[in-house]
């Protein structure tokens, strides 16, 4: 194996880490905002993706928040839509991100992000995390205009990784997205963050199943 790509959201940064900002500006509705907007989110990404009407993920993320805010009630102002979206470009990573990708990187892999986020979202988030330079590239969908799970996002990291796809690991905590990877050919990885998560019905399992990205050194040899 020669490189790793990885999902973001879920993955590398943790999605609910917004919820504290939620519970600020919504007292006793933190939580809840954060689970619909994120549920929104990746029900427009498939739906638009079906609908054939592209919208950048971060306009996307926009409409799934504006979404969770009217069906809890919310009074989302400007001032406040604006605090929960910059939010996304500052989450928090999960604590087995940054030295799960040193022992990668120190193994001799070449590293990437392959997302449906935006780019400039994905650049700041991997910034703010301190990962930016353990990254060989960073990979959107924005480059051929259709979401995850369409093999033609996975198809992206073999490309621009300049590997062959049985070359490639491809590593996410969301299980449909390494049923995705994995009807495209890759070899999968699946972070099962919550031990009792069962896998998708979809007909393609990973190859591998760990519970950090730490966990990927004892599988992945360079």
């Amino acid at each position: 194996m020669k490189a790793v790509a990885f999902d973001a959201y879920g993955t590398l940064f943790d999605v609910f880490s917004v919820a504290a900002l939620g519970e600020e500006l919504f007292p006793g509705q933190g939580e809840a905002l954060a689970q619909l907007w994120r549920l929104k989110q990746l029900q427009y990404s498939m739906l638009r993706s079906l609908m054939g009407r592209y919208r950048d993920f971060w306009r996307l993320t926009e409409d799934g928040l504006v979404y969770a805010a009217k069906s809890l009630g919310l009074d989302l102002s400007p001032d406040k839509r604006a605090r929960l979206l910059e939010a996304y470009l500052t989450l928090t990573a999960f604590p087995d991100v940054k030295p799960g990708l040193e022992t990668l990187k120190r193994r001799g892999l070449r590293l990437a992000i392959l997302s449906n986020g935006e780019p400039k979202m994905l650049e700041a988030a991997a910034r703010s995390a301190g990962i930016a330079d353990l990254l060989d590239c960073i990979l959107s969908v924005e480059e051929v205009k259709i979401f995850k799970p369409s093999p033609r996002v996975y198809h992206l990291a073999p490309e621009h990784l300049q590997v062959r796809p049985a070359e490639l690991g491809f590593v996410s905590s969301n299980c449909w997205d390494v049923a995705g990877a994995a009807s495209a050919g890759l070899s999968t990885f699946w972070i099962q963050r919550r031990a009792a998560e069962p896998p998708e019905e979809l007909g393609f399992t990973a190859d591998h199943t760990v519970s950090t990205i730490t966990d990927l050194a004892a599988l992945v040899r360079g």
